[in-house]
């Protein structure tokens, strides 16, 4: 994929972009980074239920492995994440490119749901199990411990439904 057709005038006609690939690839390897660098200062500077506290009552740093889903679903299925995952992973590249074209707001929506799951992917693979360490604490209740890719799995899976609801409101 690349940028198709550059926004400029061609024939008295304004033209967008098909694709923001340099965009959507540059989101997604930002957050895979970032991702992959939290994740590998935890396993190796905290014992699994070391925790520090950032934000009183709100905010802690938890060392924490899951090799389940979220919540510890489907806890020990290493071999149906692998298929899972591979499986959206093209899916979200289909999408991207049949859904998509033209839409920034949407691509990058994809983007971060491709980077989060590719980031617990990789975890999976070269370790058996994600590592989670964001733990918080809303309005009294001790929420699941997370990391950067469960975030942004859940930011583009918010800005997806904006996108579709915009859309929807559109017609």
């Amino acid at each position: 994929m690349k940028d198709v057709v550059q926004q400029g005038e061609i024939g008295g006609t304004i033209m967008k972009r098909q694709y923001y690939v340099g965009l959507s690839l540059t989101v997604t390897f930002l957050i895979i980074i970032i991702d992959q660098l939290t994740k590998y200062i935890i396993a190796t500077s905290m014992k699994i239920g070391d925790s520090v506290e950032v934000l009183p009552g709100f905010l802690n740093i938890t060392s924490h492995r899951n090799d389940g889903a979220a919540w510890g679903i489907l806890s020990g299925k290493m071999g149906f994440f692998y298929v899972v995952t591979v499986i959206i992973l093209v899916v979200l590249i289909v999408f991207y490119i049949r859904e998509a074209k033209h839409n920034l707001f949407m691509q990058l929506a994809l983007s971060l749901l491709f980077a989060g799951a590719l980031g617990n992917f990789i975890d999976r693979v070269l370790h058996g199990e994600v590592v989670d360490f964001i733990d918080t604490y809303i309005l009294g209740y001790d929420f699941p411990i997370f990391n950067v890719a469960d975030s942004s799995l859940t930011i583009g899976v918010i800005l997806i439904i904006i996108a579709l609801l915009t859309d929807i409101n559109k017609e």
